[in-house]
């Protein structure tokens, strides 16, 4: 999925951050994206899983609760595996393909290339959680849920979403192999949901570390910013947190794509 071709977008005035150019980016990835039949076997896959998922093993109807409380708690699991595999085809296969070297060659600056392919592959995934829409209409149609609390829920598993997916993007730009892009962000992101886990606060907590550098490590945690949000808490603290991880993983693409630049 290049934008890469050779007809580059434009980029008036020269700015790092033109909107205008970071638009013709994504939009142009994103119609890449639903132009090969990958997108739609992710779409039905993410779907049937999220279905699966909340119907069979989160005891949906069982629970007898007006809530989408088993729906998004298997959220941070599907983005697990899920998201990386959008992201590593973000820049990997650039690598492959050598037209990566092409990108050094035009109008845009690496904050508008890294920017424009990240909202593409976010985009497409807020197009994948609203495809979800069913499961909305069906707790309604059951039942009076605080529908606060579940548009605060699917806010917190969009930024959630988004984090991988910077994760990702960094990871891919410093491999050529999707496969090992995708392993290497699946233990990465995995590694920042485990931070909130009672298990590894405890061994931490063995170990001698004090307990200040305790609560830092378990404030990185993934898990527990998006369970904040998502019991209908919209915290600032948790909004930024997800935000921050977003913008240091993007910030960490353009400088290992710099590094390549330089080379």
């Amino acid at each position: 999925m290049k934008f890469f071709g050779a007809s580059p977008p434009q980029a008036p005035g020269n700015t790092a951050l033109n909107m205008d150019v970071i638009k013709v980016i994504a939009a142009r990835e994103l119609r890449g994206y639903f132009a090969t039949p990958v997108a739609y076997v992710f779409l039905v896959i993410f779907l049937a899983m999220a279905g699966f998922l909340t119907f069979g093993f989160g005891g949906f109807y069982a629970r007898r609760q007006a809530d989408l409380q088993p729906f998004f708690g298997f959220h941070a699991w599907l983005y697990l595996f899920l998201v990386p595999a959008i992201a590593m085809r973000l820049w990997a296969e650039e690598r492959k393909s050598g037209s990566i070297e092409l990108l050094m060659t035009l109008p845009v600056t690496l904050w508008q290339a890294v920017l424009g392919k990240f909202l593409a592959a976010w985009g497409f995934t807020a197009v994948a959680l609203a495809l979800t829409f069913p499961v909305w209409i069906t707790v309604n149609y059951l039942g009076n849920p605080d529908n606060g609390v579940i548009f605060a829920a699917y806010l917190g598993s969009l930024l959630m979403a988004g984090g991988f997916l910077a994760i990702g993007s960094c990871i891919s730009a410093a491999n050529r192999n999707q496969v090992v892009a995708f392993i290497i962000t699946v233990v990465i992101c995995f590694g920042f949901m485990l931070l909130g886990f009672e298990p590894v606060l405890g061994l931490l907590a063995a170990a001698g570390l004090p307990q200040g550098l305790i609560d830092a490590i378990a404030g990185l945690s993934f898990l527990a910013h998006f369970q904040a949000i998502s019991k209908g808490v919209i915290d600032l603290r948790d909004v930024l947190y997800f935000l921050l991880v977003i913008a240091t993983w993007l910030y960490a693409t353009t400088i290992v794509l710099g590094m390549r630049k330089a080379d």
